[in-house]
């Protein structure tokens, strides 16, 4: 990420469950939990009544478990001890709820939503908002990286085209594309490329067009 973290504002984006698509920008500590006085409300069972903790400090976003009952998870990995969280990660909530974390200074804004067409009849779909994948009606879980992601989306916005390395890099690493080589681009790829087969093997989505730049292969969906 670009900037100093006291430059960064932390948005909380809700993925699933209950509280499905809503949004919390992370200017204070929020406490999370089934309490009606908590901060954000989880209204189910498996949710301790103060399950867990968000503190924005001077390195970051802090995620503490408050001796949950069902555990507090990142990226898959329960929180034995706070932890600080980056652009991309996921929090799990017990089993209820997921978060998706999202900087402020994320390449991608959150209102790109409005800018790429719904594709309800392609195999693969996404959602900027919410950094959400579907491929073949499945969504891809745990998520891309932010890295995989942005590059997804670029590769998305336009679709059938070829994207020439230089512009890929450019919406990738932003500020920092500067000195960034082609064998990272190289090595982001191949890992989205790992992830999208690891759904659907068959097809491959990203297409190379040597000399040029990558291209979007996105079929209808069967």
């Amino acid at each position: 990420m670009t900037g100093s973290p006291d430059d960064l504002l932390f948005m909380l984006i809700a993925q699933g469950g209950p509280l499905d698509g809503m949004r919390w920008t992370v200017e204070h500590p929020l406490t999370i939990g089934r309490d009606p006085a908590c901060d954000i409300v989880v209204p189910d069972r498996q949710v301790s009544r103060r399950h867990a903790r968000l503190t924005p400090t001077p390195r970051g976003l802090l995620l503490e478990d408050l001796r949950s009952k069902n555990g507090t998870h990142r990226n898959g990995k329960r929180v034995a001890a706070p932890v600080h969280l980056e652009d991309g990660d996921v929090v799990q909530i017990a089993l209820a709820q997921r978060f998706l974390v999202a900087s402020s200074d994320a390449t991608l804004p959150l209102e790109a939503a409005e800018v790429v067409p719904p594709t309800a009849n392609k195999a693969l779909r996404l959602d900027p908002a919410t950094h959400q994948v579907w491929l073949r009606g499945q969504e891809i879980f745990p998520p891309l990286s932010a890295a995989q992601f942005r590059l997804l989306t670029t590769l998305y916005r336009r679709e059938g085209e070829v994207v020439s390395r230089e512009e890929i890099i450019r919406a990738v690493w932003g500020e920092e594309a500067i000195g960034i080589s082609n064998q990272a681009l190289d090595a982001l790829v191949r890992r989205l490329r790992d992830r999208l087969a690891a759904v659907d093997p068959a097809h491959a989505y990203i297409v190379t067009v040597r000399g040029h730049g990558l291209r979007l292969d996105n079929p209808e969906n069967a």
